[in-house]
């Protein structure tokens, strides 16, 4: 299959798209309980470049890096969270990442221009990316509390047409198919998980000869490209409603440098490690005393549910995590009980397998012994 063009549509301008940063600036005015007209006046500007941002028709990343600063400054000064600019930030590389996908289509982008490919994604930027698709508002967003009573029927979350979404998913799958060297690794994987979403009969079908391809040869010691191309089909499979690959990998990362590197790649993935990566080789450090792990161990306590397409790989890292820090249960009575709290509702289930049985005897033991 031909590659097409390195240069997006041929040279032409990406259109801006400001949707998701939009969505998060009207949270964060509500929060700071101000209305279109009180933001406008206060930032001295005409209510319709208000309404302009959050609509999206007027991206924020086409505002000035001052004046976008002075803008988060603002809103937190006025009552929005301190961590405003950080969303805003997050949102306006989420709207980059949707722009490229919807403008490209079945194009290929260069890695050297696709922001997929620019750094390591945390959770926070994915479910942003995802919002628009999934309808649900990320977790992380949950602190922008409204103070300002709405007018009128308000849309809840940000939205595609079915053409703009069509042409997103058909991008990751190009992507997926079409990246094959080395420097399009980090494109290429943070594609395919997005691509776990899509849902359609074709994506589904690639995702499954991809695990067919990856996951079926144990990767060689120390080649993370090969091993996180095994995780990735595996997980994207597991969100699309088949978690029998997931449990074939899970039971294949037995060994000392699959498992450092799944619990580098959590630290990183929840916020633990806070240094931006370009690249996947941090998850390869064997030095792991950058991290606590008290983020990430709270961070799985939500996550072992049942119901969770994730659940082996959620179950068996937090296992992982447990043991090579027994110290996350000692002294901590309140995490204990969370934990035990949560195992005991995993205990009652019929959807555990013989070896997520074993992982949670484990982690029983684990309180007990760090109670006494």
């Amino acid at each position: 299959m031909a590659r097409g063009t390195d240069t997006l549509t041929g040279g032409k301008s990406v259109p801006a798209s400001g949707q998701i940063s939009g969505f998060v600036l009207r949270l964060a005015r509500q929060s700071a309980g101000l209305t279109q007209e009180q933001l406008a006046d206060v930032l001295g500007v005409d209510i319709s470049t208000i309404q302009g941002w959050e609509s999206g028709r007027r991206p924020l990343s086409a505002v000035g890096a001052g004046d976008f600063l002075r803008l988060c400054g603002r809103l937190s000064r006025m009552g929005a969270p301190a961590s405003t600019g950080r969303h805003l930030r997050e949102a306006v590389e989420a709207d980059q990442v949707l722009a490229i996908g919807i403008a490209a289509g079945h194009t290929w982008v260069s890695p050297d221009s696709h922001p997929l490919a620019a750094s390591v994604h945390r959770w926070t930027i994915t479910n942003l990316i995802l919002w628009p698709i999934l309808g649900k508002t990320p977790q992380h967003l949950s602190e922008f509390t409204p103070r300002t009573a709405r007018r009128g029927p308000m849309p809840t979350h940000p939205t595609l047409s079915t053409e703009e979404r069509t042409r997103f998913l058909d991008h990751l799958l190009t992507v997926a198919e079409r990246a094959k060297h080395a420097n399009e690794a980090l494109l290429r994987r943070q594609a395919v998980y997005l691509l776990g979403f899509d849902g359609r009969p074709a994506a589904v079908d690639w995702l499954r000869t991809e695990w067919k391809r990856a996951g079926g040869r144990r990767p060689k010691d120390g080649n993370i490209t090969e091993l996180l191309e095994a995780r990735s089909a595996s997980v994207a499979l597991a969100v699309a409603g088949d978690r029998t690959h997931l449990y074939d990998f899970v039971g294949r990362m037995t060994g000392q440098t699959e498992e450092v590197a799944n619990l580098n790649y959590w630290a990183y993935w929840i916020g633990e490690l806070s240094d931006e990566q370009t690249n996947d080789l941090f998850m390869l450090d064997a030095d792991t005393r950058s991290w606590t792990g008290v983020r990430m161990l709270q961070h799985l306590l939500q996550r072992l549910d049942p119901a969770s397409p994730h659940l082996p790989l959620n179950l068996s890292t937090t296992h992982a995590l447990v043991a090579s820090r027994p110290s996350l249960l000692g002294g901590r009575p309140a995490t204990r009980a969370a934990l035990a709290e949560v195992l005991d509702r995993l205990s009652s289930s019929n959807a555990l397998v013989r070896n997520e049985r074993e992982q949670l005897a484990g982690l029983q033991y684990a309180i007990r012994i760090a109670d006494r």
